[in-house]
């Protein structure tokens, strides 16, 4: 997944919008209905380390793994300016096995549909059992299956701009219904605003879309037991108008 070296040079400056605090807030919610005390939280996927702050300035205590050392690099910078402690390394989230137990694992921002075979997936499950206490709670965010299928993937161009540069990003998706991913290819023109100097940046990102049932089973296989899903936006019922869905589940 060396996509991520070029996607975390202009992660944040095209996400400057997204609103980490209400995204962790959400999280805590959840976590607070469904969980038991939650104090210690691993963040599978942690990225720029936004939602990571958030949640340690609510109280929790933080732990953050993401593939990307770039990412991490970005998150332990942004961590010290906002003065919290926050432990941040690089791993693998389908073969991580940490020295320490916890009493959640959080993916968020779709990190499990990166994530495209069932084996991936599988995986991934399996190394957040790992880590968790009995009775902990597995918390993450992907694509859902009946909302992408009901609105599907299309040609999207994003703007951005940044102290030095404007960022120009033009998302093309193609579907593999064989496989239940999308492949949106990204082409990124990263222009200099003094010198109009221009970096075109192409990468692939193969987003696999999830329905209940085969979650349900490959959580059961992983020794967890799925208590509910949500929709993101609202946190109510998914449905056909759900693009992305909250999931649930807690260890046995």
């Amino acid at each position: 997944m060396e996509v991520f070296q070029d996607y975390a040079y202009y992660y944040n400056t095209f996400y400057a919008d997204k609103d980490y605090k209400a995204e962790a807030q959400k999280v805590h919610l959840l976590l607070d209905r469904y969980g038991n005390n939650i104090k210690h939280i691993i963040n599978f996927g942690c990225g720029t380390g936004r939602h990571d702050a958030e949640l340690a300035e609510m109280g929790y205590r933080c732990t953050g793994i993401d593939m990307s050392p770039m990412m991490i690099e970005i998150a332990e910078e942004y961590a010290k300016r906002k003065n919290v402690d926050i432990e941040f390394s690089v791993a693998d989230i389908r073969k991580y096995m940490g020295k320490s137990r916890y009493d959640a694992v959080i993916s968020l921002f779709h990190v499990m549909s990166y994530q495209n075979t069932n084996q991936d997936i599988l995986e991934a499950f399996q190394s957040a059992r790992r880590v968790l206490h009995s009775g902990g709670i597995l918390l993450f965010d992907v694509w859902y299956g009946p909302g992408v299928l009901s609105d599907k993937p299309t040609v999207r161009v994003k703007e951005a701009l940044d102290d030095k540069h404007k960022f120009v990003r033009i998302a093309r998706p193609v579907m593999y219904d064989k496989k239940n991913v999308v492949n949106v290819c990204y082409e990124v023109f990263v222009i200099d605003r003094q010198s109009g100097e221009t970096r075109v940046i192409n990468e692939e990102h193969c987003m696999r879309y999830f329905f209940r049932p085969e979650l349900e089973l490959l959580l059961k296989q992983a020794d967890f037991e799925l208590i509910g899903n949500f929709d993101c936006e609202n946190l109510g019922e998914t449905g056909y108008n759900s693009w992305t869905s909250y999931f649930v589940a807690r260890a046995v």
